[in-house]
């Protein structure tokens, strides 16, 4: 702001003297003054509040007031001093400095606010000058070597404020272990989170007296946390240019301190190490670190420890080198916030593995967080080919294919069942029996290129369950020719078979052969080498298959009234009025009128309704709409009187709101014998109705804070896509056993549903592996940014050989794990690789069943479509023009479930109904403590700033902060000075702040927090409540005990809505007359302060009323004000409560 000042005024020096007038030059530079005021003053504005804050300098406080005094007099008053000529340009460069000032200071009371409750809520105050900055270098996992020997000697070296220390080198070790503590000064608390701790990598070379770059970090103060909150965080190390060969993580602590213990014992450790590190300690160091050493008797002893636990360190790195795999999944964890502290083992990190590195923690709840992962995907940068575009998101898998087509002149071998057997080492794949009058198998066998246990394999034709081949013909793999898609499929070819003998038979066997990834067209429809434990009845359950949800409508029935209808109970004496209601039946699907109300003006036969009910229907229509309408004979016993059935296909489609038009339908009714029918044809019953198919709707299957398409059911309504969705299904690492199997112990057949609009996508199973890969890659369009994808991790319950078909389709897949991606949450074009968590509530607590490995790209063809879809509804048109309500939305996808899950489970393979309905969440909305106590706290934490705002505001109403509260009070006369600033103002510091925080926006996805969702803190008895089946299934005895638990929380929010209907009822009390001497006095005061108002400027009124609340509390009383006092006396309605 100083420099915003002496800019301004050494303009206006130059343009008094040049003219007195408003010259061309003098006008560009009132107009440049303008433009660049403010910005001078909002750089300079945080430097003097941080200054300001760190020095508590009385001058520059006396600075703001008094300019703001100026500004404030130069805006509202014309100076009369001035000479005439020159008083236009002086009074318009006194309004320049002015707005100046006004932009300055609202920024610099912005961040007076940020910087207190930043101070606030750390609980640091105002600084004192002991506040240390530990960076506890723990560990580096995975450097690159730079020896020449195939390791390298590491040392961390950390730099913050022109201050610089470094760790002990550790020699030969590719995965060294510090667990040393470098402290640093502090100058000014309130300015870290604008400060950046660098840390750098090096490897020592003894024999050169030189130093290598094995990578650097830099950290942003923002992110230290406070002492005893401080958890390891691993980072990634970077390069320093674009030519470096940088490899590797490294994982620190970083906390602030302010105990004296940490200045007078870590920071001589920290110069310590640096110098016995370095090789080179000169005599004056060494005198200086001797007489540290007598000064502190502690100092020695930890320098002990830190010598004899060097050689065991070192011993135990030099007995197991392992080197680890460049291409395995090196995840690094990613945290948004400091998360609760993890100890660290005296030789070592624990749970770091010193080959692998797959997890940093073993234990706690970090094992539920998002990781980074680095595959290699597209067959890496040297192995990419024809395919990388295509299959540019999953890794390379080789396979050996095999396709067996057919055989020939094997007849006059004379055999009946012909099969054919491939044979790679262990591995064998048979083809189906076929006769050997037509010997045609056309089957294609895919061997995994891990599986490969031979350098040849061989193709024998057999006779049925028979040990002896009849020929066969085998291949050098080495002469086996490479595949790479688009190329045209490799022609089979007729071989000349060999008998047991190696001589040449006449049968001759057509096939073909090529080494292939995952993208050829037959690795779909292929038998693979790992799944040659599948019985051949499970075998297609296991392959990759791509679902369509069946296209769903709304179908709206209106049941308006019905004409003579014929009452049954023919003959019977007693008289009584009949109790009509109709009945609409689409499938399972049912609704019921009420009872048609008894009219003066209406016949008993002439019921009358007027009701919409709303069914869900799928493409293709197969269903039938029946309306009958029943007689209530007795309790619960109708009797039906008439009915019509129509077919779903001839109903009458609707893409808006227009009515269709109406219809009568006669009834029929010959139940009986053909005199009924008779009487029926001579008086016509017959009922009105009015139906359609509702296509401007789009009918929600899933919840609707998870859903994955808002498109209306009318495909002439569809806008076109604005992008694609691009998801590479990896792989998942450290599945949990689901079963087991004999001889094998634990297993898991795992395979993969996505979905995403009416598009569901399946993997294939991997047989018995806890970590399976399948680089499946899949592709969506996509019309809406902000939709959702779900991930759903399952359980082959079909591939054991010892189920039955029957018990095989009466089994249930378990769930393992899922995973929600947010569209709108990813950043366009660029591929984001994790490994998420699977995580699954039961009935013991949160259990981690594995990670997911995925690799998601969203892709936008035209930016401005898809900033144009945020102005947009979110839902289609029909949902506003004829809104449903939430218990019919409700009620319909529930139904929209069912036929959804019908329709899938008539595939092949089916896609059972666990699956989908554990896809489609369809158990969201019911009862749990767990999630009422999640969205009470998501509350609690959205309006935490606006209760850190009163806070703030009552701090400075206190005064506790003198200086604060004068500049709230300045400023909040300048709001009122200038008013039509405020919104402008206001608009422009929220640009400000978000473009500010877009450097710290987040760059990785979100994920399931078990924090978020209280199932880190919750009891058995409310788990067991939530997994509780309804109606319930438990004891009478603890029914009770919940039922007594729940009337505890409702009593206690019963009378926090008693006491919000009490302060209304207040209100509604003042001009009542309930009270008529408290009615009374408001109407007085009104008169009274309507005259006031009328007299005294708004202005005015809102500066007194303003600087009265903001009096310092010398001049206050504790005792509630007068209107408060009287505003509690008011009547409430309470009185009349039973």
């Amino acid at each position: 702001m100083i420099g915003s000042v002496g800019f301004s005024r050494a303009v206006t020096q130059r343009d008094f003297g040049m003219n007195n007038s408003l010259s061309k030059d003098t006008s560009n530079s009132v107009v440049f003054t303008l433009l660049l005021s403010p910005i001078l003053s909002l750089v300079s504005a945080k430097n003097i509040i941080l200054l300001s804050v760190a020095r508590s300098s009385a001058l520059v406080y006396c600075y703001y007031l008094l300019r703001f005094f100026l500004s404030l007099l130069s805006v509202l008053f014309n100076p009369p001093c001035l000479p005439p000529l020159s008083f236009p340009l002086s009074l318009h460069y006194l309004r320049i400095f002015g707005f100046s000032s006004f932009l300055s200071l609202p920024f610099s009371f912005w961040f007076l606010f940020k910087e207190t409750a930043k101070l606030a809520m750390n609980g640091l105050g105002v600084t004192t000058g002991k506040e240390k900055l530990v960076v506890e270098v723990v560990a580096a996992h995975n450097l690159m070597p730079k020896d020449g020997e195939g390791s390298s000697s590491p040392f961390v070296e950390v730099e913050f404020e022109n201050q610089r220390h470094r760790t002990q080198v550790k020699r030969k070790d590719l995965n060294p272990i510090w667990n040393e503590k470098l402290v640093f000064h502090i100058k000014d608390v309130a300015d870290l989170p604008y400060r950046t701790i660098e840390v750098n990598v090096f490897n020592e070379k003894r024999s050169t007296n030189s130093r290598n770059f094995l990578g650097k970090v830099r950290v942003s103060g923002s992110s230290i946390a406070k002492e005893g909150e401080e958890a390891p965080q691993m980072y990634t190390l970077d390069k320093r240019s674009l030519f470096s060969h940088i490899r590797g993580e490294i994982t620190l602590k970083l906390y602030v301190s302010s105990r004296e213990e940490v200045k007078e014992m870590r920071v001589d450790k920290g110069m310590m190490v640096s110098d016995s590190g370095s090789g080179s300690v000169s005599s004056s160091r060494f005198s200086k670190k001797k007489k540290m050493q007598q000064q502190n008797p502690a100092l020695v002893v930890q320098q002990q420890l830190v010598q004899e636990n060097k050689p065991t360190l070192q011993s135990q790195n030099h007995a197991k080198p392992v080197e680890p795999n460049p291409g395995e999944l090196k995840p690094v964890i990613i945290t948004t916030g400091p998360g609760p502290s993890v100890p660290v083992a005296a030789g070592g990190v624990a749970g770091i593995g010193r080959g692998g590195g797959v997890s940093l923690f073993s234990n706690g709840s970090n094992e539920f967080l998002l990781k980074e992962t680095s595959p290699h995907l597209g067959g890496g940068p040297l192995n990419k080919d024809k395919t990388s575009s295509t299959y540019d998101l999953v890794e390379q898998m080789q396979y050996l294919y095999v396709r067996v087509v057919k055989a020939r002149d094997i007849s006059l071998f004379g055999v009946g069942e012909i099969v054919a057997e491939v044979k790679l080492g262990n591995y064998r794949g048979v083809t189906k029996r076929v006769s050997s009058n037509h010997v045609d198998w056309d089957q294609v066998f895919a061997f995994s290129k891990d599986c490969i246990q031979s350098s040849m394999v061989e193709i024998f034709v057999k006779e049925g369950n028979r040990e002896d081949f009849l020929g066969r013909v085998w291949f050098d793999l080495n002469e086996v020719p490479r595949r790479v898609p688009p190329d045209s499929q490799l022609a089979p070819q007729w071989y000349r078979m060999e008998d047991k003998k190696g001589d040449k038979s006449k049968g001759e066997l057509m096939l073909s052969i090529w080494f292939g990834t995952q993208a050829d067209e037959a690795f779909a429809e292929a038998w693979h080498s790992k799944a040659a434990n599948v019985h051949f009845d499970g075998l297609c359950s296991i392959k990759s298959k791509v679902y369509l949800s069946p296209k769903l409508w709304y179908l709206r029935v209106s049941v308006i009234e019905a004409q003579d209808v014929v009452l049954g109970e023919k003959g019977s004496t007693l008289v009584r009025y009949p109790e009509l209601s109709a009945k609409v039946q689409v499938g399972n699907q049912v609704s019921r009128t009420r009872i048609s109300a008894a009219s003066p003006n209406r016949s008993l036969s002439n019921p009358f309704w007027k009701e919409d009910f709303l069914f869900v229907v799928a493409e293709p229509f197969e269903d039938y709409l029946l309306v009958s309408i029943e007689d209530r004979v007795g309790p619960g016993r109708d009797e039906v009187v008439g009915r019509v059935l129509l077919p779903v296909t001839a109903i009458e489609r609707r893409t808006d709101d227009k009515q269709v038009v109406s219809r009568w339908f006669n009834l029929d009714n010959h139940f009986g014998n053909s005199a009924d029918t008779k009487l029926v044809t001579r008086f016509g019953s017959r009922i009105h109705l009015r139906i359609s198919l509702d296509g401007g709707y789009h009918v929600l299957d899933e919840a609707t804070m998870y859903s994955s398409d808002v498109r209306p059911t009318a495909k002439q309504l569809w806008k076109p896509h604005i992008g694609v969705l691009e998801m590479g299904i990896l792989g998942a690492t450290g599945l949990m056993s689901v079963k087991i199997k004999e001889g094998k112990g634990g297993t898991t057949d795992a395979y993969c549903v996505a979905k995403y609009g009416q598009k569901w996508v399946r993997t294939r199973t991997v047989v018995d592996s806890l970590s399976p890969k399948w680089n499946e890659q899949y592709t969506w369009e996509v019309f809406d940014p902000c939709t959702v994808i779900t991930i759903g991790v399952f359980d082959n319950c079909r591939t054991d050989k010892n189920i039955i078909t029957n018990a095989a389709a009466a089994a249930r897949d378990s769930r393992i794990g899922k995973v929600r991606i947010r569209l709108s949450t990813l950043e366009s074009d660029r591929v984001y690789t994790h490994s998420y968590p699977l995580l699954m509530l039961q009935p013991s607590g949160v259990k981690k069943m594995g990670e997911l490995h995925l690799a998601v790209r969203f892709s936008c063809a035209n930016v401005g479509n898809m900033l144009h879809m945020y102005t947009l509804p979110l839902l289609p048109k029909m949902h506003y023009v004829q809104p449903l309500s939430v218990n019919q939305l409700e009620s319909l996808r529930y139904q929209a479930m069912n036929v959804v899950a019908s329709r899938l489970s008539r595939t092949e393979p089916p896609l059972g109904r666990e699956v989908v309905e554990y896809m489609l969440d369809h158990d969201s909305h019911m009862w749990s403590m767990r999630r009422s106590k999640a969205n009470f706290f998501r509350l609690m934490n959205v309006i935490s700033g606006v209760v850190a705002m009163s806070r703030w505001v009552e701090s400075m109403r206190n005064w506790t902060k003198p200086i604060y509260s004068s500049l709230f009070v300045a400023t909040f006369l300048l709001l009122v000075a200038l008013p039509e600033l405020i919104i402008p103002a206001m608009l422009l510091y929220m640009a400000t702040i978000g473009l500010w925080r877009y450097r710290f926006r987040p760059r990785h996805p979100p994920h399931m927090d078990t924090r978020l969702s209280h199932a880190e803190s919750i009891y058995p008895d409310e788990l067991d409540e939530e997994f509780d089946s309804f109606p319930t299934s438990r004891s009478a005895d603890v029914v009770r005990m919940r039922y007594d638990r729940l009337r505890s929380v409702a009593g206690r929010i019963q009378t926090v809505v008693g006491d919000m209907a009490t302060q209304g009822e207040r209100f509604q009390a003042l001009l009542s007359w309930r009270d008529p001497r408290a009615t009374f006095l408001f109407v007085i005061f009104c008169l009274f302060a309507a005259v006031g108002f009328y007299a005294v400027p708004f202005r005015v009124v809102i500066a007194v009323w303003g600087l009265y609340s903001l009096r310092p509390p010398r001049f206050r009383s504790n005792l509630p004000s007068r209107a408060l006092s009287f505003f509690r006396r008011l009547p409430t309605k309470a009185d009349s409560l039973l």
